[in-house]
């Protein structure tokens, strides 16, 4: 179902939303907007491209990638892709410079099927490892974490992006909210036991991470950042292993 209404999107959305009033860096194409999208407490106008379908995060993380990174042009990375995104799944698969493998704990799409609180891989082993808006789901956060640094060679660096209330200092939890109706309204999904706030880069820290920060209002305009359809506000934190 879902490959067939991406087929359906990449063959009318540049008819039904032609235009350039915004863009997406990833499958390069222009539109007139984007598509609304989210839950009922998080809901967010003008922020799925009708194209690939990517949405905020991919596109930050896609430009760090293409402009801020070694990713495109080191000689042979191995990467180690967890919750593989469908957006960013083909064009990883066709880089002839990475040894691509893809995990999931249920995904059909993915290589491997294994839970993230025990990977059943050898240490040392990968440059590069994403894992995106899976933290904000797990029973220990740092535990996963944890094991990410463990598989991980010295000096690799992973993507691992949240959603995050800028607006709360300390990450909210608390177990006792187990109904999906109020752990949407307390954690934005109905899936979702925790919401991040601006201390996530010290959880990062706190599983032996070194973490930079890549702030996209340094590096484009704010028109350009508009176009992108990308939150001036959000933080892309790349954890390195040291």
């Amino acid at each position: 179902m879902l490959i067939r209404l991406s087929y359906i999107f990449k063959v009318f959305a540049p008819l039904l939303y032609k235009g350039d009033q915004v863009k997406c860096p990833v499958c390069e194409k222009s539109f007139s907007k984007f598509l609304s999208y989210g839950s009922n407490v998080a809901h967010r106008e003008n922020v799925l491209c009708p194209y690939d379908l990517t949405l905020e995060r991919h596109r930050l993380m896609w430009l760090y990638l293409t402009k801020e990174s070694n990713f495109f042009t080191a000689e042979k990375l191995s990467v180690l892709h967890i919750a593989p995104e469908q957006c960013f799944l083909h064009k990883f698969k066709k880089q002839k410079n990475l040894e691509y493998l893809t995990a999931d704990l249920m995904s059909p799409i993915a290589d491997m099927h294994f839970d993230v609180h025990d990977i059943p891989l050898e240490s040392n082993r990968f440059d590069v490892l994403f894992c995106n808006h899976v933290m904000e789901h797990v029973d220990d956060p740092i535990k996963c974490m944890k094991e990410f640094y463990r598989v991980m060679k010295p000096g690799a660096w992973a993507i691992m992006q949240v959603p995050q209330d800028m607006s709360r200092e300390l990450t909210y939890e608390d177990s006792s909210i187990t109904s999906p109706e109020q752990r949407e309204i307390h954690f934005w999904q109905y899936d979702h036991v925790r919401l991040f706030g601006r201390d996530y880069p010290q959880w990062l820290e706190k599983a032996g991470f070194q973490v930079d920060v890549f702030d996209i209002k340094q590096h484009y305009s704010s028109e350009q950042i508009a176009s992108f359809c990308i939150s001036q506000d959000e933080m892309l934190y790349i954890a390195r292993k040291v």
